[in-house]
């Protein structure tokens, strides 16, 4: 099988302008088919607050009401989906920048209203990415750049989580690709100390998942993103890595932040 790259990045990277196009270098270096995978959160909410729109959080979510809709869509699918392609393909990169809506690619399903009403929010299952659409774009040479905006297949877009977006493609892409799912963010990996960047665990296998969580070494928010990674992985993606953005050539050489494995 030939090898696929997903990367995800985070505001930590898109929020600063230096930054963006340093990671922007390394993932150009990057050989073989990849994908690149972005939100944008923090320019949303800025952008939302110059409109005179109230950002709306719940325990971290965004809940996107209507106008926050046409924010996000705006700001995920236009300016900052569009300002990457553009920086790629002035480094020789044919990238192709998409919703979820386009080529059908990611067909996502409303969250239903429980205790809490998120809105416009679209949740993903099994077989919400287009394997076929996707491939035919890797088949003919383009870099596919998927921002956070889904659509359910009857007119209404949706704001998806992208962690969650690059962990469905991953596994769905895995079905005709080694592929190998990278979150980039503001730490070097796993951390035995958090404050620490010399501590980075470089290597966790799903076995060690539990004991990592007993004594403490992975906790908070790193908890969820592990249990998603070890699902991923459960489910045909071949490895997971999570590092800092900033460090990303380093994965050619396997010193790039946490490897995670079956």
């Amino acid at each position: 099988m030939q090898k696929l790259t997903i990367i995800k990045i985070g505001g930590n990277v898109i929020d600063n302008s230096e930054n963006l196009h340093h990671f922007l270098e390394d993932f150009t270096a990057l050989d073989g088919p990849k994908i690149l995978i972005h939100g944008g959160g923090k320019i949303a909410t800025e952008t939302s607050a110059s409109l005179g729109i109230e950002a709306k959080m719940v325990d971290g979510r965004r809940i996107t009401d209507i106008e926050t809709l046409r924010v996000v869509t705006m700001v995920y699918a236009g300016l900052i989906n569009k300002n990457i392609v553009a920086q790629l393909q002035a480094k020789g990169v044919n990238a192709i920048g998409l919703t979820g809506a386009d080529g059908n690619i990611i067909k996502a399903k409303k969250r239903p209203v429980k205790e809490i009403d998120y809105g416009f929010v679209g949740d993903l299952d099994e077989n919400s990415v287009s394997v076929t659409s996707l491939g035919s774009l890797l088949q003919a040479g383009f870099v596919p750049v998927l921002c956070a905006i889904t659509h359910d297949g009857e007119t209404q877009l949706l704001n998806t989580n992208a962690d969650t977006i690059a962990s469905a493609v991953a596994v769905a892409m895995s079905a005709q690709y080694e592929t190998h799912l990278v979150y980039c963010f503001e730490k070097k990996g796993v951390l035995k100390d958090v404050n620490d960047d010399a501590t980075v665990v470089r290597e966790i296998r799903s076995a060690d998942f539990e004991p990592l969580k007993a004594d403490g070494t992975v906790a908070g928010g790193m908890i969820p993103k592990l249990h998603n990674a070890f699902e991923a992985i459960n489910k045909g993606v071949t490895s997971v890595y999570i590092g800092k953005a900033d460090e990303l050539a380093e994965i050619a050489t396997g010193t790039f932040g946490t490897k995670l494995l079956k």
